[in-house]
């Protein structure tokens, strides 16, 4: 039964998310984010062990709360499809993502790159004023990829294998490798435990995520030569599949030289062969991040349904 319960929930939460985008206000990632910080100015040390207490203090809280919702409900099966939604709603973010892609992708096509500069923040931390209209493009498109893994995939992955704590769970770590785990000064001891933790959680969702980009995509061949070929290139374990299979899959050229968070780095080109990001490329990631987020959804609540059954067979048997 519980199978069913996270199939329909995940469903419904996807729907949700799909017709409703994320709450302009009050949005739960954003609660989480304002309680980690406040853990935060009371536990910062630069020292990784206190960053490891933070990580545990938060992830685990937000994975104990999914845990005794979850068993408030388990007697009844539409409060617990109910509550699979809610949470599938509050922690994926598709819609928000491919919105945020296109608004980009309307003022690079209106030719005002200052307002897609303006934008882009919303999609990831690459300093804007560096990029030009081709670098905007670029940054969008390897952004909508990444984070169809972050924000949608991965979660389904761990929704099916945990259910409500497996989502919550996810997205917390995801949530706190966003705030602490990058490479900054303050950060590079207190978040490195949150960004471990962000590279395992989010391995599978990232290969999952890899492998239907190139399955959806107009270029299966030539999104898993680009993932062989270039994925192990990448600084991050999970981006490099993502993003490589991305590129191949829409024939576009990734990497390359990037301004983030004050800092120049140059990142390995994935794809070389494919020829450089154009404006309308990002329509069509974002076309190919959808495919591949109810993709996911079906092999997520298909994988649950039957392992749900064989576990029943086999206490039947």
């Amino acid at each position: 039964m519980g199978a069913e319960r996270f199939a329909y929930g995940a469903t419904a939460g996807l729907l949700g998310d799909l017709l409703l985008g994320d709450p302009r206000r009050g949005h739960p990632v954003a609660v989480f984010g304002r309680a980690a910080a406040a853990v935060e100015r009371g536990l910062w040390r630069d020292h990784r062990g206190w960053g490891a207490l933070h990580t545990v203090v938060c992830a685990g809280g937000a994975t104990a709360l999914g845990a005794v919702a979850a068993r408030a409900v388990r007697r009844s099966p539409a409060a617990s499809i109910a509550l699979t939604a809610t949470a599938t709603w509050a922690v994926v973010g598709g819609t928000s993502l491919v919105r945020e892609a296109r608004a980009v992708g309307r003022a690079l096509e209106a030719g005002d790159v200052d307002a897609a500069r303006a934008r882009l923040p919303h999609l990831c931390g690459r300093d804007p004023q560096a990029l030009d209209a081709d670098g905007i493009a670029r940054a969008v498109v390897e952004s909508v990829a990444e984070n169809t893994s972050d924000a949608v995939v991965g979660a389904l992955v761990w929704g099916a294998v945990a259910g409500v704590p497996g989502l919550l769970g996810f997205r917390a770590v995801n949530t706190l490798d966003a705030m602490v785990g990058h490479r900054s000064p303050r950060h590079l001891r207190y978040g490195w435990a949150s960004a471990r933790l962000d590279d395992l959680a989010g391995a599978p969702g990232a290969r999952l995520t890899a492998v239907l980009a190139a399955v959806a995509g107009p270029d299966p061949r030539g999104a898993v030569r680009a993932w062989r070929a270039d994925a192990s290139r990448h600084p991050s374990p999970n981006a490099g599949p993502v993003e490589a299979s991305f590129a191949g899959a829409l024939g576009v050229r990734l990497g390359g030289t990037l301004s983030y968070a004050g800092r120049v780095e140059h990142r390995p080109v994935l794809n070389g062969t494919g020829r450089a990001v154009r404006t309308d490329d990002i329509e069509r990631a974002a076309r190919l991040s959808r495919r591949v987020s109810w993709l996911a959804l079906g092999v997520c609540a298909g994988v649950r349904l039957v392992f749900g059954r064989r576990r029943t067979k086999g206490r039947m048997s």
